[in-house]
C-alpha cells in the first residue's frame, strides 16, 4: 500500500472513530478501519482487565468464524495464554523500546518474534486463517489492550511495513479511545448525582419523556416515585452538612436496593432532599410494593426521619396520561399527601375512589409565583 493510500486510511479510521455516539460504536470503527487499512478479513478489539487477569474480545468484524460474535458477550482469554500485553511489552518498554506490533503465521512467528505464540498460532489454524498482525493498545501509559487483523489461509502474510503500519494504526485507535473515553465520562457526569452517584433530574426527564412516548404508543406501564427525606434539614442545623451528605449518601443506598425489586428502574436524586425512582414495566402493584419497602427501611436509618413517599402510575385511574409532566404532577402531590398526614407508607394516586384527591389536586391549574415542585405544600389535608 502506498504511503497516500495509508495516509488516508489512517484518517478514515480516525474519523470513524470521531463519529461514533457510544463506546460501541467506536470499537467497532476502530476494528472495521484497521482491518480496511490493513486488507485483513477480521478484526478485533479486546481490552486487559487487569483485575479479572484475562483479555476481553469487545469487537469481532469482518469475516467471522463459527462461534465468533459481532459484540460477544463472554469471549475471554485467561491473560498467561497470551502474555505478549503483560511480559513482552513490559520488558521491551523497560529496556526503552516502544510497543510495536507483530505477526505471527499459522506456522508460527514470522515478524517480531515475542516469544509466545502457541495460542495464537492454534487460533489461526482452528478458524482457517494464515496470518494476524498483533498491535498492542496503550492508554495513559499502560497497556490496555490489542488490535488484532487477520488474513484467511493462502492470503499475503503481513510483513514487516504492515506490522509498523499496525503500530501507527494502534496509536490512532488508542486516540480514539482515549477520546471516547472522555466523552464517555462527560456524559455520565451530565446525567449523574456528584454525592450520592444515582442518576440527577436530567437523567430522569429524559428517560421520563421516552417511558411516556412508549406508553402512548405500545401500553407500557410506566410508574413513577417520588420521596421526599424528612428531618435532613435537623441533621444539616444540628450536627453539619457532612453528616446531612452522609444521610443523603446512606438514603440513595437504600433507594438502589429497593429500586433494584424493580427490572431497570431508575434511581434518582431530583436535588436537595427529593428522590425519585422511575420504573418502566413492572405492574403497578409491584412499583408500591417496592415503595413500602422503601418507606420502611428509611425509618430504620439512624440519621433523619423516615422518608414521605408518592407514586403514580399509569395503571391505576388517574385518567390519560399523555405527558411525562402530568405523570410527575400526581406522584408530586401523593408525594406532599404522604407528608401532609406524616404516612408511614406510600401514598398512590388513583386508589381513593372516582374523586381521589390527589388527582385532583394535581389536576388544578396552578396560580401564580413558586414553582411546580412546591406548589402543593399547605394545600393538601
Amino acid at each position: 500500500m502506498g504511503e497516500d493510500r495509508r495516509l488516508a486510511a489512517v484518517v478514515a479510521l480516525a474519523q470513524g472513530m470521531a463519529a461514533a455516539h457510544t463506546p460501541r460504536e467506536s470499537w467497532r470503527a476502530a476494528a472495521l478501519g484497521a482491518c480496511r487499512a490493513l486488507a485483513g478479513s477480521f478484526a478485533a478489539l479486546s481490552v486487559w482487565e487487569r483485575e479479572l487477569g484475562r483479555l476481553r474480545v469487545l469487537v469481532n468484524v469482518g469475516d467471522r468464524a463459527e462461534g465468533e460474535e459481532e459484540f460477544p458477550g463472554d469471549e475471554a482469554y485467561p491473560v498467561h495464554q497470551f502474555p505478549e500485553i503483560a511480559e513482552f511489552l513490559h520488558e521491551r518498554w523497560a529496556a526503552g523500546g516502544e510497543p510495536n506490533a507483530w505477526v505471527e503465521t499459522a506456522e508460527g512467528p514470522a515478524t517480531g518474534h515475542p516469544g509466545y505464540c502457541h495460542q495464537r498460532v492454534a487460533a489461526l489454524r482452528r478458524r482457517g486463517r494464515g496470518c494476524c498482525v498483533v498491535a498492542p493498545l496503550v492508554l495513559h501509559g499502560r497497556a490496555w489492550g490489542e488490535l488484532y487483523v487477520a488474513r484467511p489461509a493462502g492470503a499475503p502474510v503481513f510483513d514487516r511495513g504492515d506490522a509498523d503500519f499496525a503500530t501507527v494504526l494502534a496509536s490512532v485507535v488508542a486516540a480514539g479511545l482515549a477520546q471516547s473515553e472522555r466523552l464517555e465520562e462527560a456524559r455520565r457526569l451530565a446525567f449523574t448525582d456528584a454525592l450520592t452517584g444515582l442518576a440527577n433530574r436530567r437523567a430522569v426527564d429524559v428517560r421520563l419523556e421516552e417511558a411516556v412516548e412508549r406508553h402512548r404508543s405500545e401500553g407500557v406501564v410506566v410508574s413513577l416515585v417520588v420521596c421526599d427525606l424528612n428531618g435532613l434539614k435537623r441533621v444539616n442545623d444540628t450536627q453539619g452538612h457532612a453528616v446531612g451528605d452522609r444521610l443523603l449518601e446512606r438514603f440513595g443506598s437504600v433507594l438502589s436496593v429497593c429500586g433494584a425489586m424493580l427490572p431497570g428502574a431508575l434511581a434518582a436524586r431530583l436535588g436537595g432532599d427529593e428522590f425519585c425512582l422511575l420504573a418502566v414495566g413492572p405492574a403497578a402493584d409491584e412499583v408500591v410494593k417496592a415503595a413500602d419497602e422503601l418507606c420502611r427501611r428509611a425509618g430504620e436509618l439512624e440519621l433523619g426521619e423516615g422518608v414521605a413517599c408518592g407514586v403514580a402510575s399509569t395503571e391505576d385511574a388517574i385518567g390519560v396520561v399523555r405527558s411525562a409532566r402530568r405523570l410527575f404532577r400526581l406522584a408530586d402531590a401523593a408525594q406532599y399527601r404522604a407528608k401532609a398526614v406524616r404516612a408511614g407508607r406510600p401514598v398512590v394516586a388513583g386508589r381513593e375512589g372516582p374523586d381521589d384527591p390527589v388527582v385532583r389536586l394535581a389536576d388544578e391549574p396552578f396560580g401564580e409565583g413558586g414553582g411546580e415542585r412546591r406548589r402543593f405544600r399547605g394545600r393538601l389535608p
